[in-house]
């Protein structure tokens, strides 16, 4: 790895971030693309001007690449603090004792703006994410905290904090932004991705403990409850969305992904393709369900032609939240209190086909539900004995209790 010396200088009466280094073309190309720096032909370096947001920029530029030393930097800088000539660029974090809300006075919960200081850690950690293969839903969800989490601390550079500052910041997100455990864990799940993936601190977040999460039990609907859901909806295409969902488990968005090449009516099997997870997975098809699809497709106006639900107004995939509102709206006509989303579909499929007696390794292989080690451990089960599992939803179609 490239030693890299920080330097303070002038340039043209201004002050200025010398970057001095060995001949390497790599950080010529990172200074110059990357962080915008410039080259002096008298002082035979690169160089940037002496700002924090521009330091931000080289420190991110070289990140992995380089060893920094700056010492001569931080000297001057401390010699600027003592004559209040400005802030300094490498702030001293300070005692780690502090408290969060005296060492930092945080932000507005939604100010909209990160400040330049922390410009280049968004884009750095999106990046390793798309590098890495993360799905789109966790970039998004990773961008969105750390994003939070700049946004609170204002003008502090976040390359700067220690471990009990994190610590002292999750405290305040818990006592005084009132964040929900799930939240925080996807919190500190985003910010130790930030600090040991993409800024490489070693275990950086090995003391910090995780809350709790509450033991919430899935909710789901009974069967009487299922067949004034279904019995609610007018519209044949919605029917079959939910009678899909339901028949064969799928979470909301496998509903909007599937395709009509997706349904094996052979072997009575749905390939759902690009699960959470990244996983492929097959499951049962019904033969209710399959004959109901079919009629479906064929009198359907305008025909699907690529996914198994496609908009009227796009002829994309169904958005998820419109076939979210559509379980919403059966659910507030079929007169349903009880607060469940499109999810208890796939909660009430697993009970209910463990009620009737089905093993539950056959179901965690219909839901998708094992890892690594659950699927090693489960390896002897045969896939040809999925096909004989009766689905929940053709017991409820032969009792005559739902319409098509």
């Amino acid at each position: 790895m490239e030693k890299v010396q920080l330097k303070p200088f002038f340039h043209r009466g201004k002050e200025c971030i010398g970057i001095f280094f060995e001949t390497s073309l790599t950080l010529n190309a990172l200074l110059k693309q990357k962080a915008g720096a410039c080259w002096s032909q008298t002082r035979k370096c690169w160089y940037v001007p002496l700002s924090r947001e521009d330091y931000n920029k080289v420190w991110f530029a070289l990140r992995g690449k380089a060893e920094f030393e700056e010492q001569e930097l931080r000297q001057y800088l401390e010699e600027k603090k003592k004559k209040k000539a400005a802030v300094p660029l490498i702030p001293d974090p300070g005692p780690v004792a502090e408290k969060w809300r005296t060492e930092i006075k945080p932000a507005p919960v939604y100010p909209g703006q990160v400040n330049a200081v922390n410009a280049g850690v968004l884009p750095a950690l999106k990046q390793e994410l798309v590098l890495r293969g993360y799905s789109a839903s966790t970039i998004k969800t990773y961008f969105n905290e750390v994003r939070m989490f700049l946004v609170t601390i204002g003008e502090h550079p976040a390359v700067t904090f220690t471990t009990q500052r994190l610590r002292d910041y999750l405290q305040y997100c818990f006592e005084v932004r009132k964040l929900s455990e799930n939240t925080l864990h996807s919190r500190i799940n985003a910010l130790k991705f930030y600090y040991e993936q993409v800024l490489k601190r070693e275990k950086f977040f090995w003391d910090i403990p995780r809350p709790q999460k509450p033991l919430q039990l899935p909710k789901l609907l009974n069967e009487e409850e299922l067949s004034r859901l279904f019995n609610a909806l007018q519209n044949r295409k919605h029917k079959a969305m939910l009678f899909t969902a339901y028949s064969a488990g799928l979470r909301v968005s496998e509903i909007v992904s599937l395709e009509i090449a997706d349904l094996d009516a052979q072997r009575l099997q749905i390939h759902v393709r690009n699960a959470k997870g990244k996983k492929d997975r097959y499951v049962n098809l019904s033969p209710v369900l399959l004959d109901i699809l079919r009629e479906y497709i064929n009198t359907v106006k305008p025909s699907p032609k690529v996914y198994l639900f496609e908009s009227e107004q796009t002829g994309e995939a169904y958005p998820t939240r419109t076939v979210q509102q559509i379980f919403t709206n059966a659910k507030r006509k079929a007169g349903i209190r009880k607060e469940v989303g499109i999810h208890s579909l796939r909660h009430s499929f697993a009970t209910h086909l463990l009620d009737k007696g089905t093993d539950i390794r056959y179901i965690k292989e219909l839901l998708g539900h094992f890892n690594i080690k659950t699927t090693e451990r489960y390896l002897h089960v045969s896939k040809k004995q999925l096909v004989n599992i009766v689905s929940p939803f053709d017991d409820l179609w032969k009792k005559n209790s739902v319409d098509w």
